[in-house]
């Protein structure tokens, strides 16, 4: 499978790396054309523009933040059918508060920006300290994912197994509203209550 990876911060980058390790072809597309070519080059990938990144692809990562999310849609042309990764966390400027809720979701927004494609949340839980494999030594961390395209989370359950994560089935895109919130409650845990980008949420059956 060809995946686009858009964005080449620290989400992008670290999901390039370590699915650059997969069977999977990598494309890297970037605002900033320089580094999506600089991230290409040191991870063996092809990089290009968004449009024609996306064209190529047959999955999207959307690894932007997500006020960036609208004008970055704009540029990808068709997405009908195309199996789009939302990671983001809908967080306010400080991090400290959630900019959507409650009666909608950042991926349900995203949705209805892209109504033709098959939009998933997926890994707004895992911090890219957390991406690599040698960081995740002493345990198999979870990532939720959530779509209302039953092939769309299958697939993107086994790009996450297949990078050592446990894929957690989340139900319906609509639960993007309470995954979200998980992930700001994450941040806080991280960059707030003093625990550092190293924690991640697991759900447990007693």
């Amino acid at each position: 499978m060809k995946i686009a990876i858009i964005g080449t911060g620290n989400m992008g980058t670290g999901l390039a790396n370590v699915l650059a390790t997969t069977n999977h072809d990598i494309v890297i597309a970037n605002r900033n054309s320089a580094k999506a070519q600089t991230l290409a080059k040191n991870i063996g990938a092809e990089s290009g523009c968004i449009e024609t990144a996306v064209k190529s692809a047959e999955m999207v990562i959307l690894a932007l933040p997500y006020q960036a999310v609208k004008e970055v849609l704009l540029s990808c042309g068709d997405l009908t059918d195309k199996i789009l990764i939302d990671i983001t966390n809908p967080v306010t400027e400080d991090f400290k508060d959630l900019l959507i809720g409650h009666v909608t979701s950042g991926a349900e927004e995203i949705q209805a920006l892209a109504p033709k494609a098959k939009i998933v949340k997926a890994f707004n839980t895992i911090f890219a300290q957390l991406l690599p494999t040698s960081a995740r030594t002493k345990q198999t961390l979870q990532v939720f994912i959530a779509s209302d395209d039953d092939n769309a989370k299958t697939v993107v359950s086994n790009i996450a197994n297949s990078i050592g994560f446990e894929p957690i089935d989340a139900g319906s895109l609509c639960n993007s509203r309470f995954i979200e919130p998980i992930g700001a409650m994450n941040i806080h845990f991280a960059f707030f209550l003093g625990q550092g980008p190293t924690v991640a949420p697991i759900w447990v059956k007693a």
